[in-house]
Order: structure tokens, then sequence, then C-alpha cells
């Protein structure tokens, strides 16, 4: 309905059920390679460039990146692909994403698996009470500035684009799987880009206007997966979580696993998401 024009990329047959992967930030489809390569036996897999990533189109005014946008997005896309309901799998921003939808279209998710970002009430009510996080999430602060946030990430050859995948405080530890000269070449090609950091900053210009939520409630079976040496979320915001899921819940910590968790351990992850999608779930939480 939007009018715009969404890149994918997908694996397996259509027609199998939908399995939907949302990105998060700085990053785009190609943080998922190792699971659109996993499920494809079993599942339709997409992964997006969200609204303002990648080859998707990136509407210039920061108003078209409110949450409510980037929830119809979704919706919209389901229905494009010819589906009614997916299994639903955010990582970080695309984590936000994925319980908004989830919380506003619960007939739409069957199984929602989110990947280092807590259910956004808890987010919200934990930054006020907790200095570290607030420390913590500062950047969401600095990119409420115009143009300076873009200008500083293309400083230096985007030397803060590669440090945060892979420094010591912010990347990839020496356990996971390190990013190849290739992987990190194709996050600079896209973000290297004119114009190609403003969408994705965009998104955080717009985060005070929806929060905090009227509705709270995830209704359907979720597995949180969170990768416990994360340098922007701590690790205490992924139990309190619990208290919004109203049915099974399943929390996994990994404790050598860092924010970019699907891509450092690509391995269990993908172990850990098979688990979960076999389970039955007529039980209630654990």
């Amino acid at each position: 309905d939007s009018g715009l024009r969404f890149h994918y990329v997908a694996a397996g047959e259509r027609g199998k059920p939908l399995m939907l992967l949302l990105h998060g930030f700085p990053e785009f489809w190609y943080s998922w390679r190792h699971q659109l390569r996993e499920f494809k036996s079993e599942y339709r897999v997409v992964a997006l460039d969200l609204r303002g990533y990648g080859e998707t189109d990136a509407p210039s005014h920061k108003e078209n990146y409110k949450l409510d946008c980037l929830i119809t997005d979704i919706k919209d896309i389901l229905e494009s692909l010819g589906y009614n309901k997916c299994v639903l799998i955010g990582h970080d921003w695309g984590g936000m994403i994925a319980w908004l939808v989830a919380i506003c279209y619960p007939e739409m998710v069957t199984k929602l698996i989110v990947v280092n970002f807590p259910h956004p009430s808890v987010f919200t009510e934990y930054i006020l009470r907790h200095p570290s996080q607030l420390i913590k999430s500062g950047y969401y602060f600095f990119f409420q500035m115009p143009w300076f946030p873009e200008f500083m990430f293309t400083v230096n050859d985007f030397k803060v684009l590669k440090s945060l995948f892979t420094s010591q405080a912010t990347g990839i530890g020496r356990k996971g799987c390190r990013l190849t000269a290739e992987d990190i070449e194709s996050y600079l090609y896209v973000f290297s880009q004119p114009g190609a950091l403003t969408g994705p900053i965009n998104h955080y210009r717009n985060i005070f206007s929806c929060l905090p939520l009227q509705h709270h409630e995830v209704i359907m079976p979720t597995l949180l997966l969170w990768g416990e040496r994360d340098a922007f979320m701590e690790v205490e915001m992924a139990e309190i979580t619990r208290i919004y899921v109203k049915n099974h819940f399943r929390l996994t910590i990994l404790s050598e696993a860092s924010h970019w968790l699907q891509q450092d351990q690509p391995d269990i992850v993908n172990k850990l998401i098979w688990t979960f999608l076999k389970e039955e779930t007529t039980r209630k939480r654990e």
C-alpha cells in the first residue's frame, strides 16, 4: 500500500510455509545468509531489506520511518508474497519490528523468534531505570541529530561500520565465526552508496513517537536468543521479557556470543531454531 518497492532474497520452494527474516542496524538481508541456506529445506525463507535499506526504496522524509509504517510494511509484504501467516524472525531493530508485528497482527505470526532484542516495553522501562543501559543506547540519541551521524559513519573509509563487526568491544568474539573480508566488503558496498545511511538512521529518528506501547501481550510461542556479550543490550532484559509472553516462552542465552548472534554462532542458532520450530507448543509457558 505504501507504493514502495522492497528487495528481498528468497530460498526454498514457493508454497512451503513462510519464514520471514528482519535484519538489524547497520545490516541488510545478507546478515541472514546462514539461515537462508539452513531452513530452505522446509520453508520458503525470505530475507528482506527493510524500508530505507539496501536495494529497497528509501523515502526521504523521516516521518516515513515511523514504527506504524514499518509494521504495516511487514503485513503488506506477507500478503504480496501470497501468505497470510509466517514464522517471523527478527534481530536487533528487526527484532523490535518483529515484536510489534506479533503484538499488532497476532493472527499473522505462527511462531516468533527474536535475537538480541527484548520486548519493547521491557526496553523502554528498563532504560529509564538503568543508566548503564541508557549509556549503551546512547546512539539512539546521537541519531536524532540531522546529517552528522551519517557523516560519522563515512569518516576514514567507514571505519565505524567496520569496527562494529570486528572490534574487541562490539564485534564478533574470538570463539565466533568472524566475518570474512568478502562479508565486510558486502556491508561496505551497500552502505557506501549515495544516501544509503539516511534511511537506516531515520528508523531511529522516530522511535520516541511510538513508545511506550498501548498493547503489550504476545500470544504465540516465542523463542528469544541472546548473545551475552552484547555490547548494546544488557542481558537482564531477556529474562524480564518472559512477563509479556502469554504462551510457551523459551529463552536461550549464549555466554560467548556477541550482539551479531546469527552470524557469530550460526550453527548453534540454527539448531536452537529447529528445536523450537519442531516443538509441540500445546504446553503453556514454561
